[in-house]
């Protein structure tokens, strides 16, 4: 059985998501090549240290530079911040590792494409972060489109609501800020709803968005971590420089029509990352906030038991739910990571490329770049003029 020895540069909430995938990974998928975690990086020493402790690293380390040159090390794990991720990444490519790279990839489409051309140059294995294909249940919404059961596709709606910075006083974390995400809830959540598309419908030809910022200003922050934050309310005040919500719609390269909604203004909703679609032969919806359950509807059914149905995606029948729990008994956010690092290894030992790859993040970079344009120049954007 293979081993591959990873070094992650990151350690707060994707860290922490990555570092259970990959402690949890042998005992329920015991064929699959197995994931040491040999060395963790962060700046702040305290922090990384205790980090290293509580998730099992072997050992840390306060910069990244000296991580990718290490000898022992197969494979680097890129979730700091969005602004870093090039850096690092051209970096461990020209070191000769494998190369895990959270989304978006980069701050732009151009940096997204040469960090997959040094990829490529380097001859490397490379990742993107897109867990929410993992979901058994969008498996099963994959395999209904893939077997024609929908027939053609006519719509493809998606919606990921959050409403974690609603609060005027919240504070401006680093995700609030353009230099350092590229930008708000386009870029961190529109990814995902893009990606999934991607996987589920194919390509798109041309958008068209708009946008907003609700809150301009918001109070600095004393400490953060993920998507919490502290801070006091009579602090000084920094610019929001990034959208709170981004709303684009689209037409698929295969003729069918799409809208997108991402936003992080829509109280109630944790994580209403959902989407529906609408073929000749049935519909499918999904939401994450269930994300043990598909929605489908077939129009052969008789008459009399016309329907969206609820099918629990958590039998033996469904990917990956053999490794798990009997049926009925459902899985979480944190297994969608298990799923992605099962893809990463089994890749590595079978020397392909693992999907999502940073091909796959670069066709998202496009996209996103042209609801950037097209909100900027008030028109039509076609995906191959960016």
């Amino acid at each position: 059985m293979k081993q591959f020895n990873i070094g992650m540069i990151g350690y707060k909430f994707m860290g922490k998501a990555h570092s259970h995938a990959y402690r949890d990974l042998h005992m329920f998928f015991p064929k699959s090549a197995r994931p040491v975690m040999k060395l963790i990086c962060g700046r702040d020493e305290a922090g990384v240290a205790q980090a290293a402790e509580q998730f099992g690293w072997e050992g840390y380390v306060t910069d990244w530079r000296e991580l990718v040159q290490r000898s022992d090390i197969d494979l680097i794990d890129i979730n700091a911040p969005s602004d870093a991720h090039k850096d690092i990444a051209l970096a461990a490519a020209k070191a000769g590792k494998h190369l895990f790279c959270e989304k978006p990839l980069a701050l732009t489409l151009a940096d997204s494409r040469e960090m997959l051309q040094a990829a490529e140059d380097a001859g490397v294995k490379h990742m993107v972060g897109f867990n929410y294909r993992f979901a058994p249940a969008v498996q099963l919404a994959k395999k209904l489109l893939d077997e024609g059961r929908l027939g053609q596709i006519y719509h493809f709606r998606a919606w990921f609501l959050q409403d974690w910075i609603v609060d005027p006083d919240f504070p401006l974390v680093w995700r609030l800020q353009k230099e350092i995400a590229g930008s708000g809830s386009h870029g961190d959540l529109g990814a995902h709803l893009i990606d999934l598309a991607h996987y589920l419908v194919g390509g798109m030809s041309e958008v068209i968005g708009m946008s907003e910022t609700f809150v301009k200003e918001r109070p600095l922050p004393t400490t953060m971590t993920g998507l919490s934050a502290k801070g006091r309310k009579d602090a000084p005040r920094g610019p929001v420089t990034v959208d709170d919500a981004t709303l684009f719609m689209s037409r698929f390269a295969n003729g069918a029509l799409g809208s997108f909604e991402a936003t992080r203004f829509a109280p109630g909703h944790r994580c209403t990352n959902a989407f529906e679609i609408n073929g000749s032969k049935g519909s499918v919806k999904f939401d994450f906030e269930r994300m043990n359950e598909l929605q489908v509807y077939f129009t052969d059914d008789a008459d009399d038991v016309q329907g969206f149905r609820r099918v629990l995606a958590t039998d033996a029948a469904h990917a990956y739910m053999d490794a798990w729990w009997p049926a009925g008994h459902t899985i979480g956010y944190e297994h969608t990571f298990v799923h992605e690092v099962v893809e990463l290894m089994q890749a590595l030992e079978e020397d392909r490329q693992p999907v999502p790859n940073f091909v796959d993040g670069v066709k998202c970079q496009e996209v996103l770049e042209a609801v950037e344009r097209s909100i900027e120049e008030r028109r039509w954007v076609k995906i191959e003029e960016v």
